[in-house]
């Protein structure tokens, strides 16, 4: 079993000597110069309905490198499709720009143009789309079965695409709308192709879940245009890039508790979710900046949650 370096302090934030550097919610992104590669560092923050908390959850980043390094692989060796990762070994990054304080918590990938669409795929019935499906009997111009009840399982799984937002809520889309603006940079026909390919890897990665007692019950990819070290594109089909199927990309509920109706036990952040709601219900947070601080028992249940996953999966 590998560390996941929960013992060490949490780091809420990298600065390595790099160009470039971007902050998103959970990840610092920097370019590696003179190469058409980049550093996604993940840090131990950890957001919820678009905010990130003042509380870090010590090696959730660790975590999450060595889970999303391990379905790249696994989607990169069934041939399912290319993928943006060179290497999640931080000495692979150049000497003197403090790579030793990223170790396990570095991926190395392919320097690309990002699709703004979330490719998500649904197998069961549970979040924006359980609301959806309420209100409209479908998901994102999708028609589903009358009478499917919260958390069932849908026939098959289906696309269910979403706006890519650097700030503020992703919004949830039709796939004419999806192809409307991904077709415009990658070319027409693109967003199909990758509809079918976001739904093989889904297929294949919760059949292998399946196996060691784990429901993936939807989750979200990302592809890219692949570019040069000028930033040009390299004319590659686009790849998937960015973390996949993990616990902060995916809904994870243990197989042996799966009971449809009502909402499931899971193993990502839906537990940080359930808490920050009850702070919502009683008035304490209003979803707005800042954030709560989350209490110890939290941060520890969060934490064994993502390791549960880990464990299963990797061993």
């Amino acid at each position: 079993m590998s560390a996941d370096h929960a013992s060490a302090p949490a780091m809420f934030e990298s600065d390595l000597s790099l160009p470039g550097r971007r902050r998103g919610k959970v990840r610092e992104v920097y370019r590696i110069p003179g190469e058409a590669r980049i550093a996604i560092v993940a840090s131990d923050r950890i957001s919820a309905f678009d905010v990130v908390m003042p509380t870090a959850i010590p090696g959730k980043g660790s975590l999450l490198t060595e889970i999303a390094a391990f379905w790249l692989r696994f989607v990169d060796e069934r041939n399912i499709c290319k993928t943006h990762l060179i290497s999640s070994d931080a000495a692979d990054l150049p000497r003197d720009c403090g790579g030793e304080s990223v170790a396990g918590r570095v991926t190395i990938g392919r320097l690309c143009r990002v699709l703004p669409v979330e490719f998500v795929v649904r197998g069961y019935l549970e979040g924006t789309g359980w609301v959806d499906y309420q209100q409209t009997g479908s998901v994102c111009g999708v028609r589903l079965p009358d009478g499917l009840r919260q958390c069932d399982r849908l026939p098959e799984p289906i696309f269910t695409p979403a706006t890519k937002a650097d700030e503020g809520h992703d919004e949830n889309i039709d796939a004419d709308e999806a192809a409307r603006v991904a077709d415009a940079i990658a070319g027409e026909g693109t967003t199909a192709r990758l509809a079918e390919t976001a739904l093989a890897i889904y297929r294949h990665a919760s059949e292998f879940a399946a196996e060691r007692g784990i429901i993936i019950a939807d989750t979200k990819f990302e592809f890219g245009v692949p570019l040069d070290a000028a930033g040009e594109p390299t004319g590659e089909a686009p790849i998937l890039i960015d973390e996949a199927l993990t616990p902060d990309s995916s809904r994870f509920w243990p197989a042996d508790r799966y009971e449809p109706g009502h909402a499931q036990p899971s193993y990502d952040k839906q537990f940080v979710r359930e808490y920050l709601l009850g702070l919502v219900a009683s008035g304490a947070w209003d979803k707005t900046p800042p954030g709560p601080e989350l209490p110890d028992e939290i941060v520890a249940g969060t934490l064994s949650r993502y390791r549960e996953v880990r464990d299963r999966l990797i061993g």
